[in-house]
């Protein structure tokens, strides 16, 4: 009986009509509390330990001074990262967006350190996996908030409705491929700038051609997020890349986060050996390209 509570409870969080409705109007949507706070704990203090995940994370520098800490991986995985990319909390909202099957295009914890986690350039998703072979801007990203997000430790910002104006060419600004700030600056005068403020286990779903960026962490407090990105699997790449092209996506219950968060904590991507730069082609190439 309890485990039918829980299935109930988290089929609750899963985005409704509204919030799909909102997303496609703005090109966005922030689902308050979508994860609880023993979820979010799990996620973060295993991020925090993970040794492999610290390891294997690299920078880009932004052209301002800073640099932005990441750790990417293609595929989800059996540990904890994996359980929050495939529950069924996330996936299925994100088959409502995308209104159909998804498959996970790739995940990435973004590391914003106290004081010098650099900023990301204004620039859409669809910037960078236009060149991957990927067709249709059918993809979403989700970001799950592992610390709190604010102003002053460079929350993600957003352009409402930016999304409409469809792919804009990307340049070099830093490490960083950003959008033609011409172009962002004109949009800037038209559509409404939002700072995304979020709590821990709040996130964020935001279309692929959403312009979004964020400011470099200037206060004591870091600013940590995993990302987990889909695409649909009607918008299969007509090439190979250091991405996946279809592959189907084994879904899980959302309880088994807490199940393999508790039992594993806190082994995080230890396990599991395609973290490694000869197993996952994102891991190794994404080091060296944007």
């Amino acid at each position: 009986m309890p485990q039918l509570l829980d299935n109930r409870q988290f089929a609750d969080r899963q985005l409704d009509d509204r919030q799909v409705a909102d997303y496609r109007r703005d090109g966005y949507v922030i689902a308050r509390k979508f994860f609880d706070a023993e979820e979010t704990d799990l996620l973060r203090c295993a991020a925090k330990e993970d040794r492999e995940l610290d390891r294997h994370s690299f920078g880009r520098t932004d052209g301002e001074g800073g640099t932005v800490r990441l750790s990417l991986w293609n595929q989800p995985g059996d540990g904890i990262y994996g359980m929050f990319a495939r529950c069924e909390r996330m996936v299925h909202s994100a088959e409502k967006l995308l209104a159909g099957e998804v498959y996970h295009y790739h995940s990435k914890m973004i590391m914003k350190d106290p004081r010098v986690g650099g900023a990301w350039a204004w620039h859409q998703d669809y910037g960078y996996w236009y060149q991957n072979g990927v067709i249709w801007p059918h993809l979403t990203s989700v970001s799950i908030a592992v610390d709190q997000a604010t102003r002053e430790n460079g929350c993600l910002q957003v352009i409402a409705r930016s999304h409409e104006l469809g792919r804009i060419e990307h340049t070099l600004s830093g490490e960083q491929a950003g959008a033609d700030m011409e172009r962002v600056t004109a949009v800037l005068e038209k559509l409404p700038l939002i700072y995304c403020e979020m709590d821990p286990g709040d996130a964020i779903f935001f279309h692929a051609n959403l312009l979004h960026r964020s400011d470099m962490n200037r206060s004591d407090n870091p600013r940590w997020s995993m990302i987990c990105c889909y695409n649909a699997a009607q918008n299969d790449p007509y090439k190979e890349s250091h991405h996946p092209r279809y592959t189907p996506l084994a879904i899980v219950r959302d309880v088994r986060i807490k199940e393999v968060g508790r039992s594993r904590f806190p082994q995080g991507l230890a396990d599991v050996a395609w973290l490694a730069d000869d197993k996952d082609r994102s891991a190794q190439l994404l080091k060296k390209a944007p």
